[in-house]
């Protein structure tokens, strides 16, 4: 291996065997030593005062870097290292692994403000060598402004990890990390500055030193995990690949992850395996904080056969001796693959590694790639709004003025923060007044970078060469060989064969339909300013029951058919009779629930549809048939029905829908004549829920006693 030119001033004769003392007691065993990098990385930093990258393989000991040259320069009067990582997990690790060595480590993050006094306080004393923050933590207004700056000017060192999040072309979209370029530019010269990543290749590697500064000392090693067998199985559906699992995951070796791409069918999956006695949790982006620390111990003690996560369970997570990695459908590219594939075999000779792809694979990484990426005319919108208040605008009221929902206004909000066209501050946020332009071609790149990497996926996943050297490569790695362990060197390591119960085990469970539909019982922020005189909750006589949706558009089981069904250009046509029957199980289920309290419905409303009148008609009237329930008809559109699009944000998707559901005389007469009793609400597609919302106040107020949604899908 090649390293740059070491740095120039002579090297005290102690460094080495100062660095070896610290490593020892960091990883506990007197007899290590360093891998090659380490300590000339180390040396970089403590004696030579550089910027440098590290790029190397999980497991290589990247944090040792940064432990052992934190205590250097701490011995050495330099203030204490403040470490920029991305994940509750990974600090969580990285505050034990530096207890280990003797390394006074604490963090700032959104899991522990009840600790941030005590942090400020050991900061003013000098008792801490380690600071761990988030990047989000930048962007707070109280860190920015009261810590921030007395930090900068005690650090002693700077570590950016997982740094390949700092480049446009990461495959993380995260532009909170886009704010480390201005924390390095406010650096001393003489403060040495880290940069550490397993996922990157040569155009993330010069995007990283040019942010880092002239002069970047990097080491790059070869990428490729000896540990790992790699494998790919392709199968025809969701229920031979949950089949897959049922007849083999006890096979697999130790405990490991099950990977999925969204969270409906994490839990699904864990629900069906938990089912057929394996004990194995679901760990997503819904797990509250502590479930998570608990059940990260869970696994890293072998406690459960595995926990079955979506990407939430990602970057840092380490447990040496992971067995196994599967992933129930592919990443979205080779980096993302190899970055989850590397939580296992790091530190044991063998692990296995499988990738069941599914057919819906594609539609899903379409989703998220352009879900993360601002629009144009929604930064216009929201710089306009903050422009003409005279006040900070906290996210709920720029809801009420900018059609966005939640999570894509805050990131927006990010991007233009770090552009510097916006500003946190206490009670919200505000406009700094500075020129902003859309980087057109910035997201441009981004959007066809994700393109590529998705069809270097397929490929992957088709390929007949060797998989590792594959995605080694696609990390341009120049080291990338033959591995010689992957089903395409050595042949098929595993068994493909599906038990037939274990199919239809997988089949039932997959056909089992009926989720919670609950009503809303708040109307959003500042719906004045929309037009819509409501605010506070929802009045007990204008709310609907709880309903029931029969499947999400993301679940495994019902979820493809439903994505058929409403994808762009899908004719309108009947209910499928599966389907049908699929409904009335749901309604079985419910009616034995006890109807929610409202007792059983006397008749059926149909919502109005645009776009689907014969599939909600023929929804309606098998209904009717199968439950000998009367129907009353369909609501009816008023003021040309709602307006604006789907996606849209809460207060736009109620205003767009407001006064626009109106019950006809014969409805109205109808209702008369059933006495006031329940009745069920149909309707094809839910998102917001303000229209089942809106709908169900018309019906209460026209005289039902209660409504009960029933709705074919879920967005999301």
């Amino acid at each position: 291996m090649t390293f740059p030119a070491a740095p120039s001033q002579a090297i005290p004769s102690s460094t080495r065997e100062q660095a070896l003392e610290v490593l020892r007691a960091l990883v506990g065993r007197p007899d290590a030593v360093f891998h090659e990098g380490q300590f000339e990385a180390i040396e970089a930093l403590v004696d030579g005062g550089r910027r440098a990258l590290v790029v190397q393989r999980t497991g290589w000991g990247k944090s040792a870097v940064y432990f052992v040259a934190s205590l250097l320069l701490r011995a050495r009067g330099a203030g204490p290292t403040l470490i920029v990582s991305p994940l509750l997990a990974l600090m969580r690790d990285q505050v034990a692994a530096a207890e280990r060595a003797g390394v006074r480590a604490m963090a700032i993050n959104s899991a522990n403000a009840t600790e941030w006094g005590q942090v400020s306080a050991a900061l003013a004393a000098d008792e801490v060598d380690v600071l761990l923050v988030s990047p989000e933590r930048l962007t707070n207004p109280s860190f920015r402004e009261n810590q921030l700056p007395s930090l900068v000017q005690r650090t002693g060192l700077l570590v950016v990890d997982e740094a390949h999040c700092i480049s446009d072309w990461g495959h993380d979209f995260r532009p909170d990390y886009r704010r480390i370029a201005d924390l390095i530019a406010q650096l001393p010269a003489s403060v040495p500055v880290l940069a550490t990543t397993a996922t990157a290749n040569s155009r993330v590697v010069a995007d990283i030193e040019e942010q880092l500064g002239a002069g970047v000392f990097t080491i790059r090693g070869p990428l490729a995990r000896e540990s790992l067998r790699l494998g790919v199985l392709r199968l025809a559906d969701s229920r031979d690949r949950l089949g897959w699992l049922l007849t083999h995951l006890a096979e697999l070796p130790g405990s490991g992850i099950i990977y999925t791409l969204t969270v409906s069918a994490a839990e699904d999956t864990a629900r069906l395996l938990a089912e057929a006695g394996h004990v194995v949790k679901a760990y997503t982006g819904r797990t509250d904080t502590q479930d998570r620390e608990a059940l990260e111990d869970a696994l890293k003690n072998n406690q459960v056969k595995a926990l079955v996560a979506t990407s939430a369970l990602g970057m840092g997570f380490d447990k040496p001796d992971l067995g196994f990695v599967v992933h129930l459908g592919a990443p979205s590219s080779p980096v993302a693959y190899y970055q989850q594939v590397g939580r296992a075999g790091r530190g044991s000779a063998n692990a296995d590694v499988l990738l069941l792809p599914g057919t819906e694979d594609a539609e899903i990484w379409r989703y998220f790639a352009t879900a993360s990426m601002p629009a144009q005319d929604k930064a216009m919108a929201v710089l306009e709004a903050l422009g003409e208040s005279p006040r900070p605008m906290s996210t709920p009221a720029l809801e009420a003025r900018v059609d966005l929902r939640r999570t894509p206004l805050e990131l927006l909000l990010k991007v233009l923060a770090v552009d510097g066209a916006v500003r946190r501050v206490s009670g919200g946020w505000e406009s700094t007044g500075q020129p902003w332009a859309y980087d057109e071609e910035r997201y441009r790149r981004i959007a066809q970078a994700r393109v590529d990497e998705q069809q270097s996926m397929v490929e992957y996943e088709r390929m007949s060469g060797c998989r590792m050297e594959y995605l080694a490569a696609a990390l341009d790695d120049e080291t990338a060989a033959p591995c010689g362990r992957c089903d395409n060197c050595a042949g098929r390591w595993f068994a493909a064969d599906v038990v037939s119960s274990a199919a239809e085990a997988a089949g039932d469970a997959l056909r089992h339909a009926g989720l919670p539909l609950d009503p809303r019982a708040m109307w959003p922020t500042g719906m004045d300013r929309l037009g819509v005189p409501v605010k506070g909750k929802l009045k007990a006589e204008e709310l609907s029951a709880s309903g029931r949706i029969l499947a999400r558009m993301t679940d495994l089981g019902w979820g493809n058919a439903l994505r058929a069904m409403f994808a762009s250009g899908a004719p309108d046509a009947p209910l499928d009779p599966a389907m049908a029957q699929a409904v009335v199980a749901v309604l079985r289920e419910w009616g034995q629930g006890g109807w929610e309290g409202s007792g059983r419905p006397v008749a059926v409303v149909a919502m109005p549809s645009r776009t689907k009148p014969q599939l909600l008609e023929s929804f309606a009237q098998a209904i009717c048939e199968i439950g000998r329930l009367p129907y009353l008809g369909a609501m009816s559109l008023a003021f040309g029905g709602p307006t604006g699009e789907r996606g849209g944000n809460s207060a736009y998707r109620l205003a767009g829908v407001w006064d626009r559901f109106a019950v006809g005389p014969e409805l109205q007469q109808g209702l008369e004549s059933y006495g006031g009793g329940p009745v069920l609400l149909l309707d094809d597609l839910v998102e917001s829920r303000w229209s089942l919302t809106v709908a169900g106040r018309a019906l209460r107020q026209a005289g039902a006693g209660q409504v009960l949604p029933l709705v074919l899908a879920q967005a999301g």
